[in-house]
């Protein structure tokens, strides 16, 4: 169960929203500037609302009323940001091991580099990666924390089409293989069709939906449908 109720501010721009989902994987969808990012960061505790409560799996992260307010460190959440943070310093095995959690077993740290097809990678430094690898190993080191949550702000952003089509399909086994509730911050609607269970969708910081995941596919085909129909009709009007 994902369920917030907040309200934050941030200069000129006001986010109020409230929602209950029992969807293992929700997206919080719109467009830029909408608040989705700001939402992650308060359930991550890196922003902190004026009111209201966050709770996660029946675990309460933040409740004004009842003043709790648990650090980001631990709140147990794996969170992967869009430009994934790495220790430039340290090679990818390094990386991996700083988001490992306290006696953790070694087998854990097996699967993810194989389920992130990483064992060539790990003695090789950010630099000398891909976009598309480097958000592997963002999302790998998130995953070894073993959190009680994922937290991904647009995992595909800013990657070319052949990486981008990598990070979606190890996102999309991560699925099948965990059962760990996610939350996504996408405004791509393929990226929220293929991994999300439940959509919010978002527009000037307050939700103006709530779908599954077959009426969100549905509303964004349709919208692409009417897109190409307007621009077809442009193209006829202009010749």
């Amino acid at each position: 169960m994902i369920a917030l109720d907040l309200a934050l501010q941030r200069g000129e721009f006001s986010l109020e929203l409230a929602l209950q989902s029992t969807a293992r994987a929700l997206a919080l969808f719109g467009p830029s500037g909408c608040g989705k990012t700001s939402t992650l960061l308060a359930i991550a505790g890196l922003l902190h609302p004026s009111r209201g409560r966050i709770a996660i799996d029946d675990r309460v992260l933040f409740d004004r009323h009842t003043h709790i307010d648990v650090s980001p460190a631990q709140r147990d959440l794996g969170v992967v940001f869009q430009d994934a943070r790495l220790f430039p310093h340290l090679n990818v095995r390094e990386n991996l091991r700083f988001g490992m959690a306290r006696g953790a077993a070694s087998r854990i740290f097996d699967d993810v580099v194989q389920l992130l097809e990483l064992p060539a990678l790990l003695r090789r430094r950010p630099g000398q990666l891909s976009g598309g690898q480097i958000r592997r190993v963002a999302i790998g080191r998130a995953l070894l924390r073993q959190p009680r949550a994922l937290l991904l702000d647009e995992p595909l952003a800013n990657l070319h089409r052949e990486g981008r089509a990598e990070v979606l399909e190890h996102l999309r086994g991560l699925k099948r293989e965990f059962a760990l509730t996610t939350i996504l911050v996408s405004h791509q609607p393929d990226e929220v069709g293929a991994l999300a269970d439940s959509v919010a969708r978002l527009e000037d910081g307050k939700l103006t939906a709530l779908e599954d995941i077959a009426t969100f596919r549905a509303r964004s085909h349709s919208a692409a449908a009417m897109g190409m129909a307007e621009h077809a009709r442009g193209g006829l009007k202009y010749r």
